[in-house]
């Protein structure tokens, strides 16, 4: 099926940042076609021709980082920093089960498809005991809505009885928890190109891993080519828990147990040294930048200019939406550029480099550059196509200033491989009330399983 748009704003996000003020992109086969400026040529069939006239054409957004099981949970904590929120949010994730899960990750995945995002890499660690199938939940949940997922099968070994922070009934043991990842590789990765399902490795973090279960776990994912996934140098207290324990920073910790390189992204990277971020540079190491969460719980703003500048392929992320309530993938373009100046400067960062984040960064951190991330003949058709027409960006020339600096515009269409996800606002796969009726009813139960509810 061969699909135009034309008469839209074209930001292609390729390595010459080419843009058309009215411009055309082609898709086939899944596949973008061509993309150029003014109308696609006249002799070209079509099965679909999409006016764009008042829209801007962009990539689909890749979300780095995310907890989906997590929409179940949020408004908890509020004014809690990491840890504390940890604590106070771990016996309510005891709960979780397979329809929670379900209802969770439908919801987040609709939110994400509705703010533009295409690819999201979702982070899934708590298994509590005999909850069913949650990681199947969540890869039937980004079926259902249509977008890829990067599902990282998540893992904690390391209670409170050891020294670690999450309660000795939440965690694996080490042995299970490697099985149970290589169980979600086999079961679930498909390497190929324009894959719609793909798993990582992840083991959570230092304050509730141990290290035989992160270098278990490296040696299992380079076995099994598959990338890898964690969290570190999120708060200041997590640098002061490594060089007590460890005698090291947390990248000089993962450095030693094998947890850097071009087949490894970072969450949250916020506290790093120079050294730091030279050697995640050097080492090609990625890092999902989450500036909403990460100001929602006080951890502070990352050296995102610095790392880029260094050479270390940065994307940015949801989180959980107990930790970002909004959920999306749009609106953190503002975030990053807007934290990135109040730490830097107003010169320092601006919308296009934003956009290079949620795009050709992102798809650079789960190594699916080559397909995704640009608008270019060749790569997946992942599009979104926003519609600027409303009050809330006239008068803005530059469509993309109006995109990033701007409220988020609705999205008149949004593909995933040349088929339709959301189209007039509205997802195309799921009846979004539907989605909000099951996502109340378990976050209901999931309360009243922990006593917040009578």
């Amino acid at each position: 099926m061969r699909t135009v748009i034309e008469g839209a704003a074209v930001a292609t996000v390729d390595a010459a940042g080419t843009e058309y003020t009215d411009g055309h992109v082609v898709v086939n086969g899944g596949l973008i076609e061509s993309v150029g400026p003014g109308p696609a040529p006249d002799y070209l069939p079509a099965d679909r021709r999409v006016d764009g006239r008042g829209c801007l054409a962009t990539p689909g957004f890749v979300n780095t980082h995310h907890h989906l099981y997590q929409w179940a949970t949020r408004g908890l904590a509020q004014q809690s920093d990491l840890f504390d929120w940890l604590v106070r949010l771990y016996p309510v994730w005891a709960g979780i089960d397979e329809d929670t899960t379900a209802a969770a990750a439908t919801a987040g995945l609709v939110r994400l498809a509705r703010t533009g995002c295409t690819t999201a890499a979702d982070h899934h660690y708590v298994f509590p005991r005999d909850a069913g199938d949650l990681l199947g939940a969540t890869v039937h949940a980004a079926g259902e809505v249509g977008i890829r997922l990067h599902a990282v099968r998540g893992s904690m070994d390391r209670g409170t009885s050891t020294g670690g922070l999450p309660p000795d009934s939440l965690v694996e043991d080490t042995a299970a928890a490697l099985d149970g990842t290589g169980e979600a590789i086999s079961r679930w990765h498909d390497p190929s190109p324009g894959s719609f399902v793909r798993v990582a490795v992840g083991p959570c973090s230092p304050f509730s891993v141990s290290a035989d279960l992160m270098t278990g776990a490296a040696e299992l994912a380079r076995a099994a080519g598959v990338r890898m996934h964690t969290h570190l140098a999120e708060t200041l207290e997590e640098e002061k828990q490594c060089l007590s324990e460890f005698g090291c920073t947390p990248v000089q910790y993962a450095e030693r147990l094998g947890w850097t390189g071009p087949d490894v992204w970072l969450a949250h990277g916020v506290h790093l040294s120079d050294g730091a971020i030279r050697t995640l540079g050097e080492s090609r190491t990625g890092v999902a930048h989450c500036p909403t969460s990460n100001a929602r719980l006080g951890a502070g703003i990352a050296r995102v200019a610095d790392m880029l500048a260094a050479g270390v392929p940065v994307g940015l992320g949801a989180d959980g939406a107990a930790s970002n309530e909004d959920g999306g993938l749009g609106g953190e373009l503002r975030q990053a550029m807007y934290l990135a100046r109040l730490r830097d400067g107003a010169a320092s960062f601006d919308a296009r480099r934003a956009l290079w984040l949620a795009t050709m960064g992102g798809a650079a951190c789960l190594g699916r550059q080559r397909e995704l991330g640009s608008l270019e003949p060749g790569k997946l058709a992942d599009i979104a196509l926003w519609r600027m027409t409303g009050v809330e960006h006239a008068g803005i020339a530059d469509p993309v200033a109006a995109l990033v600096f701007g409220s988020l515009p609705p999205l008149a269409l949004l593909l995933t491989g040349g088929n339709a996800v959301i189209e007039d606002d509205e997802s195309c796969l799921v009846t979004e009330a539907d989605v909000a009726r099951d996502l109340n009813a378990a976050s209901v139960k999931l309360a009243r399983k922990a006593g917040m509810l009578r």
